[in-house]
């Protein structure tokens, strides 16, 4: 007996989804370089905006006095009573918020773009977390010196202990900030070999 059509398709389907491809490593990194340069470009307009425009702004409200963030080399007790002195409640309730707001998410966005960068760039665990380190270090230190600033300018008599902290925040901000992008530029110019990267000589690979 002749079959049917729907009898011959029925005999030659055989219900086995499609399988799907995975993602390539190639995919992936050039997803990961998408949300990369995103994220580097959010955080160059943050430190414009924060550093060189806001702060800036500021000594407006100040008599001409540098605002303590951007004070590389610190300050004493003597330059914040001079500070708090020719800024009023307004002009510190507005430092206090630009510190909440664009002083927050600067170190955080800039943090997430330079770990983002070393974990393309670098194959191996220890270096990895060797470039990692000052990264993080330099985001606690700039959220931590927004809430110490804060706090000795809200102070009637500034106390020297919390100025000598905030003061120490801001240099080791600084500072933090410099060895972050020494080590986003490790990231991408060390040699190959050096980083791990998949594809390089890397017989003595370890981590």
């Amino acid at each position: 007996m002749a079959k049917t059509r729907a009898q011959i398709a029925r005999k030659h389907a055989t219900g086995t989804p499609v399988p799907v491809a995975p993602p390539t490593d190639g995919r992936r990194k050039n997803n990961g370089s998408l949300v990369l340069v995103a994220a580097a470009g959010a955080s160059l307009f943050l430190f414009w905006y924060l550093h060189l425009l806001t702060l800036g702004q500021m000594t407006q409200l100040s008599d001409g006095l540098t605002m303590p963030d951007m004070l590389v080399g610190g300050y004493d007790v003597g330059y914040v009573e001079r500070l708090r002195g020719a800024m009023d409640d307004d002009a510190r309730g507005q430092l206090s918020y630009l510190h909440r707001t664009a002083g927050t998410l600067f170190p955080l966005i800039f943090a997430f773009a330079w770990l983002l960068l070393v974990q393309l760039n670098v194959g191996r665990r220890w270096l990895r977390w060797l470039l990692w380190s000052p990264v993080i270090l330099f985001t606690v230190a700039d959220l931590w010196e927004n809430v110490a600033i804060d706090t000795v300018l809200a102070q009637a008599v500034p106390e020297p202990g919390a100025v000598a902290l905030a003061s120490v925040l801001t240099v080791s901000r600084w500072i933090l900030l410099a060895l972050s992008l020494m080590a986003g530029a490790a990231a991408v110019f060390l040699p190959r070999r050096l980083r791990g990267v998949p594809g390089a000589d890397t017989t003595a690979r370890t981590g």
